[in-house]
């Protein structure tokens, strides 16, 4: 079973996939994806393997990954061979119904309140006050017909950590 996590940006998804990795780690049947990205390692954000554009498309066309996009001027790549045990990955709307086609797709929401979105998004000092506007307002829907976990991150870390923690751990 593939577990793609989803959520805006500022929702905290990869500060609670890391707290979740850790405390599932002695838990044998989840396996934490690690993505490939077009990103260098140093540039922050989640732990991932850093590619090139052209060592990304190199991968692409060996049939190296399971499902890729292109978001935000990066590629994101999720590795071909995914075990055999709960994978949990860090996942883009747009391929979540080609995703659920191919594997037995559970969709985990990770949200928080817009005004805490915002605020979030406001502290990494990345973004004007009128692109946060605009990012709060485009989010995507989700494609029908998933099943949809939701997780509210809208208190202190640790609880976020706890509620996916126990989503994961309700997966049959």
């Amino acid at each position: 079973m593939l577990v793609g996590v989803v959520g805006p940006s500022g929702a905290g998804k990869d500060t609670l996939m890391d707290g979740a990795r850790r405390a599932l780690a002695g838990e044998p049947r989840f396996h934490f994806v690690q993505r490939a990205i077009t990103r260098p390692a140093e540039a922050g954000g989640e732990a991932h393997r850093p590619l090139t554009r052209h060592e990304f498309e190199a991968e692409r066309e060996a049939g190296r990954f399971a499902f890729w996009w292109e978001a935000h001027g990066l590629f994101y790549g999720i590795p071909a061979g995914l075990p055999g045990r709960i994978a949990i990955a860090n996942l883009s709307r747009t391929i979540l119904a080609e995703a659920a086609r191919r594997l037995p797709l559970l969709v985990l929401e990770i949200t928080a309140p817009p005004a805490v979105l915002a605020e979030r998004l406001a502290a990494r000092g990345r973004e004007t006050a009128e692109d946060i506007a605009a990012r709060l307002t485009r989010q995507a829907p989700l494609p029908p017909g998933l099943t949809v976990v939701q997780v509210m991150n809208d208190g202190p870390v640790e609880q976020g950590i706890a509620r996916v923690v126990a989503a994961l751990r309700a997966i049959p």
